[in-house]
């Protein structure tokens, strides 16, 4: 394309957006006063490009019967839990509050799958870490209590679940682990 069409596409562009805010552009323009502008696609990212990459998320449809999986183990051994499962970037997909769960128990499961993703690691293991480091218990969002497992897909983090409320953390990664375990199925 020219120099000129582009600067002249560019403008009437342009000025048909900023028109169009205001409710003046009608759609019956006239071809005569207006350059036309081809539609022009972004090409599409090459496979081997290093400037992109690709991950891979879990759907909420896997979230949400994960979360089911860990709240029924719960509930198979008489425990009344809160079960969060969150994304890659620690965004909450799915939160289910069994009935009689207690009300400190919903944000620390979130807490829980929250740091369970960023580090790629069971939170039991975590909390051992802090002997250690017990700086890491300063980073916001994090909780560093047993009952958060991540999810992974080829080795990588993918999303976590927390599970907070029964009486021991090691009750509540077992359960959150059977929530990892049910997606396997």
């Amino acid at each position: 394309m020219q120099t000129r069409t582009r600067v002249l596409t560019g403008t009437a562009l342009a000025l048909a957006l900023g028109a169009g805010t205001f409710g003046a552009v009608s759609a019956s323009a006239s071809a005569s006063t207006a350059p036309t502008a081809r539609a022009e696609s972004a090409p599409a990212a090459p496979a081997k490009d290093k400037n992109f990459t690709t991950s891979t998320h879990l759907a909420i449809d896997a979230a949400s019967r994960a979360a089911r999986a860990a709240l029924d183990a719960a509930e198979k051994e008489g425990q009344k839990v809160t079960v969060a499962v969150v994304d890659r970037n620690g965004n909450t997909l799915v939160t289910l509050r069994g009935d009689g769960a207690g009300p400190q128990s919903y944000e620390s499961a979130e807490r829980k799958a929250f740091t369970a993703v960023s580090w790629n690691a069971p939170t039991s293991v975590l909390a051992g870490r802090l002997a250690q480091a017990p700086n890491l218990k300063d980073i916001p969002g994090t909780l560093f209590l047993a009952g958060g497992a991540p999810v992974q897909a080829s080795g990588a983090p993918v999303a976590g679940i927390g599970v907070a409320g029964a009486p021991s953390g090691d009750l509540d990664e077992k359960f959150a682990k059977a929530g990892v375990d049910s997606l396997a199925k």
